[in-house]
């Protein structure tokens, strides 16, 4: 019988592996294939013709070389869909604004008319790529939580279009309440996800406590900081392309920051220190709450490390291009790096406090029998 048995889950698990793996390959070919959804004109690139590279010094003796190539092709959608012509496109080495097209792309055109039919490239289509890896993300859910899979994509995709709702609102204000606006956000979130995952019980009521006063508690120890120094040392202005002012967006940028740290540490302690008193009731608030400290010991240091990776490596390619054109280290520093050295303090502060809160509200609310 347990041999069946084994068999019968090996050959499960072999099934699971090649549904998964259908399924994001149709995923990524009904991608490929899907241009006539589109409104955009596309354009199919069926032959590359490279000319010579041009070898361009700066005033910093960078050096970069450029190349012009000729896209022959056709259009795949829209009125002109069928019709065959060639695109001009140049590129550099260092591609830094700018791509090179290979045979078998497709592209986004913008199409011209005068003084005869021809186009400019737009960007390059993505979508099949990006269909395959959320395939492959969803897939592995299913898998991996079976049915519980599913509140976790439910939470996702709510928490996108509440998003997309406050970004929305925040727009039609001109970012007048864009903290208020947000800090709403945040507890909507904060509430759909954990019931979401966790259920509705004591458990959940306990994290989402722990959650909300260390996010509160964070955003204004911040604001108590800046006001005692005036804000000295915080570049706002290397926030590029904004419209509205900085500061409440900055705060903003980090109370949703802050969010994400605080509830995945929360939940982590909070749901071992549940197992904890439901497999030893006789220990005491004091034994919970030293338990939840050990929990958070153990994982504050990584958690805060992740943070900070994420924070400055999304503003390493720009503060080498800075150091590349001659800036000093400092300038660098501070027009790119410096507000995510301060997201990142910032969050910092955030998990310590969750592991007190945490752990003090576990051991306050917490029984020997909660589920």
């Amino acid at each position: 019988m347990c041999i069946m048995d084994t068999k019968l889950t090996s050959k499960m698990t072999w099934i699971q592996i090649i549904l998964v793996i259908a399924f994001c390959f149709l995923a990524a070919f009904f991608c490929q294939h899907n241009d006539g959804l589109y409104r955009q004109p596309i354009f199919q690139v069926n032959r590359v013709e490279n000319g010579k590279a041009v070898k361009m010094t700066d005033e910093f003796h960078n050096v970069d070389y450029y190349h012009s190539q000729k896209l022959y092709g056709q259009i795949t959608n829209g009125t002109y869909a069928g019709k065959k012509f060639s695109i001009n496109n140049s590129y550099s080495d260092s591609h830094a604004m700018d791509h090179e097209y290979k045979r078998g792309q497709k592209l986004f055109i913008t199409l011209h008319t005068q003084p005869k039919l021809h186009a400019t490239v737009k960007d390059m289509k993505r979508d099949a790529p990006i269909a395959f890896l959320f395939a492959i993300a969803i897939s592995l859910l299913f898998v991996i939580l079976k049915l519980r899979g599913v509140t976790v994509i439910s939470s996702i995709v709510i928490n996108t279009i509440l998003f997309w709702i406050a970004v929305k609102i925040d727009h039609n204000n001109n970012g007048s309440a864009v903290i208020l606006i947000f800090s709403i956000l945040a507890v909507v979130f904060c509430f759909v996800t954990l019931l979401l995952v966790m259920g509705w019980s004591k458990k959940m009521l306990v994290t989402l406590s722990a959650v909300l006063c260390a996010t509160a508690a964070t955003i204004l120890i911040t604001l108590l900081v800046f006001a005692v120094t005036h804000e000295r040392g915080v570049y706002y202005e290397s926030m590029q392309y904004v419209t509205q002012l900085p500061k409440p967006l900055f705060i903003a940028e980090v109370l949703i920051g802050v969010l994400g740290a605080v509830m995945d540490e929360a939940t982590d302690i909070i749901a071992s220190l549940a197992t904890l008193k439901q497999e030893r009731p006789q220990l005491s608030k004091m034994d919970i709450f030293k338990s939840g400290r050990q929990i958070g010991k153990s994982i504050m240091g990584p958690l805060i490390n992740v943070l900070f990776f994420i924070f400055m490596a999304e503003t390493l390619p720009m503060t080498l291009l800075y150091l590349k054109n001659g800036n000093s280290w400092h300038y660098s520093f501070s027009m790119n790096m410096s507000l995510g050295m301060t997201s990142s303090l910032i969050s910092g502060t955030g998990i310590v406090l969750t592991v007190i809160l945490s752990s003090l509200f576990a051991g306050l609310w917490i029984k020997g029998d909660e589920r």
